[in-house]
């Protein structure tokens, strides 16, 4: 059975086992604390980013990261799916698109407009996913260092 709830502080060690599977999967090293800092923001409540874990017999296998913002392309807000990510052993089990679910109907209570998310073009698992919820809108994302 498959559960989805917000991540809490009682959570810090099994995020960070998926979380070091999600940026190992990337083939990234995250400069020193950026982990920390993330996991702190995420349990700010004054913070707008919030992480929900996708659970199989109570134990979290998987987790959405996500956050809303003002658009000035609709009269509300977006939701922006940052980061997905279901552990190896569990995919194919419906995870991934349970997360996405339940960000559809969190969005929709809350009254977002639109909900979006960015995946490298040669990531083919994940776009089969996001190709059942909606079409890819045909942007290119530039993102530049500061």
């Amino acid at each position: 059975m498959i559960g989805i709830r917000d991540a809490t502080p009682a959570d810090r060690e099994a995020f960070l086992a998926l979380w070091q599977g999600f940026t190992d999967g990337y083939n990234m090293t995250l400069p020193p604390g950026v982990t920390e800092f993330t996991w702190t923001r995420l349990m700010d409540p004054a913070n707008p980013m919030t992480a929900r874990l996708a659970c199989m017999d109570g134990q979290p296998m998987g987790f959405a990261i996500h956050q809303h913002h003002p658009s000035t392309w609709v009269m509300g807000d977006d939701g922006y799916l940052e980061d997905l990510f279901v552990a190896p052993e569990a995919r194919g089990k419906g995870l991934g698109r349970a997360l996405i679910e339940d960000l559809v109907a969190i969005g929709r209570a809350r009254g977002w407009q639109r909900l979006y998310w960015m995946t490298e073009i040669s990531n083919t698992t994940a776009r089969r996913l996001y190709d059942r919820f909606c079409e890819n809108d045909g942007h290119v994302r530039y993102r530049m260092k500061l």
